[in-house]
């Protein structure tokens, strides 16, 4: 398959799942608020793509959700080029993908996270993943929630799950503080065996995310909370900034190739405590 239709297939998919996925937030929201929608460019003076980040704030259920759409291409900056597959004497590369975080006004519901990206340097890869950071411990909640994530891998590849848990075990971990950032999920990276089974898998981790975040906010959408819950939530939100700003590849890649800087830093909480 030609690298034009496969950038084409992936990017499409990723612009697809972005609508169905705010489109279920609003059914979720049943208010008046809407998501406010920025279209953005990677360099005003030549054409280097762009995309569009939709972030809605102060929700009934949403404290703030952004859901981020991205295609972009040009050269890597040198000093970022030895940290990239495919990319050591080539810097030319092109990226697309699809970024989601909820943080929730209940702090019973999990604040939740989705990616999933295709670049294409001199190698061709997709990566992503999905996890959850509760305030308080559910053990019912987590075992359904790796069990679906199990459940939809095993369909692809039995040996998955396991090794795509241990990756975001290790990968969604706090170092300075010695601590998971929450109860994990699955996270993968330079997938390249083999491209329309790939693609099927990234397209199946997408819609499986719709599904488990449909299935845990109308669970809880409802259950009373106090002021000590959102204590917890406030100081929980501390340790997801901690980690996006110091660890995630997501912002780190955002920020190193030009990407837009509100959209990149979406995924920080409205309202942060620490003690």
């Amino acid at each position: 398959m030609d690298i034009s239709i496969k950038k084409d297939l992936t990017s499409n998919w990723f612009q697809l799942l972005q609508n169905a996925i705010c489109d279920d937030i609003c059914e979720i929201e049943k208010n008046k608020i809407n998501f406010i929608s920025k279209s953005w460019k990677r360099n005003s003076k030549r054409d280097e793509g762009g995309g569009e980040y939709r972030i809605l704030r102060n929700g009934k259920v949403f404290e703030k959700v952004g859901v981020n759409f991205s295609k972009v291409y040009g050269k890597f900056p040198k000093k970022f080029q030895k940290e990239i597959p495919g990319a050591e004497k080539d810097p030319s590369f092109w990226a697309s993908g699809i970024s989601v975080v909820m943080h929730m006004q209940n702090p019973l519901i999990p604040a939740m996270h989705f990616n999933t990206r295709f670049i294409c340097t001199k190698k061709n890869w997709f990566g992503g993943g999905m996890d959850v950071t509760p305030a308080i411990i559910d053990n019912k909640e987590k075992i359904d929630f790796h069990k679906t994530i199990k459940l939809m891998c095993d369909r692809h590849n039995k040996k998955y799950y396991k090794k795509y848990k241990k990756w975001c075990d290790e990968y969604f971990y706090l170092p300075h503080r010695k601590e998971a950032r929450g109860i994990g999920g699955i996270f993968f990276d330079y997938k390249n065996d083999d491209f329309e089974k790939d693609f099927k898998f990234v397209r199946d981790v997408g819609v499986t995310f719709q599904f488990i975040f449909n299935k845990i906010i109308k669970k809880k959408i409802k259950r009373k909370w106090s002021l000590k819950n959102k204590e917890l939530q406030y100081i929980k939100r501390g340790r997801y900034a901690e980690f996006n700003l110091l660890y995630d590849r997501g912002t780190k890649f955002g920020l190193q190739t030009s990407g837009n800087v509100e959209g990149i830093l979406m995924s920080l909480p409205p309202i942060v405590k620490w003690k």
